[in-house]
């Protein structure tokens, strides 16, 4: 025999509403009662007449804080993130829907790891609103990113291609040709391209990315492990990426069995048992395209970024400089 157990609800209010009616007809006769059913709505207008001038209020306070915001920023930063999020949506576009967690994703991006406030925020929400609700081709807004901006720029936009798209628990064929075709068109080499295509590889090969929101985040803020994705700030492990209680004994495993030496290789994009000509090959090319300075034009956030990053890939280097 089949128990079905069902939880209890506490009844409404419909019938306490009645009861007071019923006391204002007793008490004040149908004259009282008219009076009383007569301020209740006027009441609910009123309230809902504030309600709605204190959203739109707030609406247009935040639309100008957005705007001032705007042209408080430089050129370069406007255009350079305007064209990041247009390029990261046509990309959750191209399995013909974007999902919810792709949306958070760039929302994470922009939040946990360059530290938006609401006012920025808002902003990069029209960008994104924009974005969803216009067809604009790709490639020419891979030209003008690749005509304004310099390699690192570039470099930068791929590994976010990289983590919107293994943000999926599968990623498909198509979405990676479309990856390696952002990346010839940006001009960057087939080195730096697949060093990229398999660092992320390796993190869905160890554990995979799982549950957006699993493991801390799935993978973290940005499908990775830290703030950013990967296995730390920008692609790296913990919190910001750093050395310290970030980086555990190499006999500790994460996200289902990757280990210290696995989670190095795949920062630096790397197989396990690459040379060490191999890694001081990827270790430099890496240190080149995420130095601080590279992306100073940027704001500050992009620098913090980059630094965190930075922190990251000299920790990789570290640990196989280490364990020679």
């Amino acid at each position: 025999m089949k128990i079905e157990y069902r939880n209890s609800s506490f009844p409404g209010c419909g019938g306490c509403i009645f009861i007071v009616l019923m006391v204002v007809l007793l008490f004040g006769g149908f004259s009282g009662l008219m009076k009383f059913v007569g301020t209740l709505f006027y009441t609910a207008i009123f309230f809902s007449l504030l309600a709605m001038g204190s959203f739109w209020f707030f609406t247009r306070w935040l639309q100008k804080k957005v705007a001032d915001y705007e042209q408080s920023q430089s050129e370069n930063h406007n255009r350079f993130v305007w064209l990041l999020v247009h390029i990261l949506i046509h990309i959750a576009k191209i399995d013909g829907q974007i999902s919810k967690e792709e949306v958070q994703t760039i929302h994470r991006f922009f939040r946990s790891q360059l530290g938006y406030n609401q006012t920025q925020m808002g902003w990069v929400k029209e960008i994104i609103k924009e974005a969803v609700q216009t067809e604009r081709p790709l490639d020419p807004l891979l030209y003008e990113f690749r005509d304004t901006f310099p390699s690192e720029h570039r470099f930068i936009l791929l590994e976010l291609v990289y983590q919107l798209l293994f943000t999926k628990e599968s990623v498909s064929e198509q979405e990676l040709s479309a990856a390696r075709h952002i990346a010839r068109v940006l001009g960057i080499s087939s080195y730096e391209q697949q060093t990229l295509e398999s660092k992320y590889r390796s993190y869905q090969q160890y554990g995979g990315f799982g549950d957006f929101g699993s493991r801390g985040g799935g993978f973290g803020n940005f499908g990775g492990f830290g703030s950013f994705g990967g296995f730390g700030g920008f692609g790296g492990f913990g919190r910001t990426g750093s050395r310290g209680s970030n980086y555990r004994s190499s006999n500790t495993h994460y996200g289902g069995g990757i280990d210290e030496a696995a989670k190095h290789y795949a920062t630096l994009g790397l197989q396990k048992g690459a040379s060490a000509a191999e890694i001081k090959k990827a270790y430099r090319s890496l240190s080149m395209q995420y130095h601080p300075d590279k992306v100073r034009n940027l704001g500050a956030e992009f620098q913090k970024m980059a630094e965190e990053k930075m922190k990251e890939i000299n920790a990789a280097y570290d640990y196989f400089e280490r364990h020679k």
